[in-house]
């Protein structure tokens, strides 16, 4: 049995996103591991290349040996299974990144286990290039909902992509020009107006958490000017965060929370949050955490000579 320091990891990144907060938090994640005496290497998803050869899955491209497990912050979901295929452990899942990067999937994933949250409205599909002629179901959405209600693609992030509208006009203007996105319509929480709770929960425990909160904006998030403050979640509000992850089945996860009239309401759930914000507010590294339940979820174990075999460089 290895111990952590003869252990190798792969925090696989996204090889084609140059902002410097996304490096920074790569640095900030692998400095974690280096604290846990684990070598860790940053490696791009563009250096990896997923190959099914007769039928076996296969890896190529110019990374030396395969590692014993992988941290995967990235979304590339199709390489995520990939390595999964390959034997190699992978946190998050790739089923836990993909539904929790659709907004749709994760509220549907969630659905029926008494997960408190918006009401919410999954309009009907269109193909690329099809408009949408008929728009009367939006019409009836509108009166289902009332206004002003919240439109959410499913694909976005740091609070962007999420519209709050305000008349029924607007609402059509929008869908228009969303054209073929996915998209969902949810009531407007307006007792949460511009704040929102941030709860990392890793395993099966709560590790820290923020309250945000916007003076100018129906968006809480840090990115659309909001600020944050270390935050004490209630017994409620924990119980829900850790519970969503569980379902959904996160290693580990920023849970936002909504506050409703009666009780937090589940707003979304982040398979890979950003951890420099929560860090800068509380002090608190969620990336230790993270590698201490990846090692004692792994029992340190050790990288079998089938990965190594399916290893091919190019």
């Amino acid at each position: 049995m290895k111990t952590s320091s003869d252990l190798h990891c792969w925090i696989v990144v996204n090889g084609y996103l140059q902002h410097d907060k996304f490096s920074s938090l790569a640095l900030f994640i692998k400095e974690s591991a280096e604290r846990k005496k684990i070598k860790a290497t940053l490696i791009r998803n563009s250096d990896l290349i997923p190959v099914i050869e007769n039928g076996i899955p296969m890896l190529k491209g110019t990374f030396g040996k395969l590692p014993d497990f992988v941290l995967f912050m990235d979304k590339d979901i199709h390489l995520a299974r990939h390595l999964e295929l390959l034997g190699l452990p992978v946190y998050n899942s790739s089923s836990a990144i993909d539904i929790c990067d659709s907004k749709a999937k994760t509220h549907q994933a969630l659905a029926g286990h008494n997960i408190p949250m918006p009401k919410t409205v999954f309009p009907p599909f269109t193909y690329e290039g099809i408009e949408r002629v008929n728009m009367d179901v939006f019409n009836q959405i509108g009166s289902e909902l009332g206004f002003p209600l919240v439109v959410k693609e499913s694909y976005g992030s740091f609070g962007e992509q999420v519209y709050l509208i305000q008349t029924e006009e607007e609402l059509l203007k929008a869908i228009r020009l969303l054209g073929h996105k996915p998209f969902i319509i949810q009531e407007f929480i307006r007792h949460s107006k511009g704040r929102d709770i941030r709860i990392n929960v890793v395993g099966d425990q709560v590790i820290a958490a923020m309250q945000r909160h916007s003076e100018s904006d129906f968006r809480a998030n840090m990115t659309a000017g909001g600020r944050a403050q270390p935050y004490t979640p209630t017994k409620e509000e924990a119980i829900l965060a850790i519970r969503c992850a569980e379902i959904l089945g996160a290693a580990f996860a920023g849970v936002d929370l909504l506050f409703g009239e009666d009780g937090p309401l589940l707003c979304e759930v982040n398979s890979n949050s950003h951890l420099l914000n929560i860090y800068e507010c509380t002090g608190i590294n969620i990336a230790d955490s993270m590698f201490d339940h990846m090692l004692n979820n792994i029992g340190k174990g050790s990288a079998t000579d089938e990965k190594t075999s399916r290893l091919a460089d190019i």
